[in-house]
């Protein structure tokens, strides 16, 4: 895996890993959004609740006991409102903000280079069309899903900036993220395993791209394992499902058997 991710060699992702099992003992999940809970779309507000996903996040929580926790690029404001507040543990923005079971908010102060880049990727957007621009204070994203062309350009920019800046460069699916250094989603799950009511479960990590590689190693180390969400690729991931469907289809399976 690329350097600058910050993520280590993985071991190959195999031609199609095996389902995780429908029988559980004590998990603690943690669930991404984009490509796990819900299907990208073409824009980041295109992305919308559904009954369903609100549905199984509630019954899941009910069932073991509040250990569920979505793990997310997005902000914790987002997450409510893809969710339709079906959960209460969450973190945003890659771990730099993060909402404890009981409530209790801790967000990481923003770089100040943040604002740098932030300027830059609107310049940017400004000279192409497809290009949108996320301001989420602690980091800023640069989404050219509308224009794929500007894959070459876009991520020039972005190592521009992460040299000049010395911010964390978090590339996703179509997106290019800079953020403040200090946190990932390994960091978030980890911190939850430390707290009611995680503490004392099997952590359980569902994700689909490189920026959950942190979260599925975090799960290892405390006894758990990954689930790669899409496409085998190099994982350190144990298992895999398909696609959101199959998220959502295992998800109501292992609380139907809980």
């Amino acid at each position: 895996m690329a350097s600058d991710t910050g993520l280590a060699e993985t071991r190959p992702g195999l031609s199609a890993l095996p389902a995780p099992p429908d029988r559980l003992t004590r998990p603690a999940l943690f669930l991404d959004m984009d490509g796990v809970l819900a299907p990208f779309a073409p824009r980041p507000d295109d992305v919308v609740p559904t009954a369903r996903r609100t549905a199984v996040l509630k019954s899941l929580a009910q069932r073991f006991d509040g250990r569920v926790a979505v793990i997310s690029g997005r902000t914790l404001s987002e997450i409510d409102r893809i969710t339709g507040d079906g959960v209460q543990a969450a973190s945003g923005v890659h771990g730099l903000e993060r909402r404890l079971s009981d409530g209790t908010l801790k967000t990481a102060q923003a770089a100040p280079e943040i604002r740098t880049v932030v300027a830059a990727f609107d310049a940017f957007a400004e000279q192409h069309a497809g290009v949108i621009v996320e301001d989420k204070g602690v980091s800023a994203g640069l989404h050219y899903r509308q224009n794929a062309a500007l894959a070459g350009p876009a991520v020039d920019l972005a190592h521009r900036l992460q040299a000049e800046t010395g911010l964390n460069l978090q590339p996703g699916d179509m997106v290019l993220e800079l953020k403040t250094p200090g946190a990932s989603k390994g960091t978030a799950l980890t911190a939850f395993m430390g707290e009611a009511p995680f503490a004392g479960g099997v952590p359980i990590m569902l994700g689909d791209d490189l920026t959950d590689e942190h979260g599925f190693e975090a799960a290892a180390a405390l006894g758990g394992f990954g689930v790669l969400v899409g496409a085998p690729r190099e994982t350190a991931a144990r298992f895999g499902l398909s696609g959101v469907d199959a998220v959502l289809d295992w998800l109501e399976r292992i609380t139907e058997d809980a």
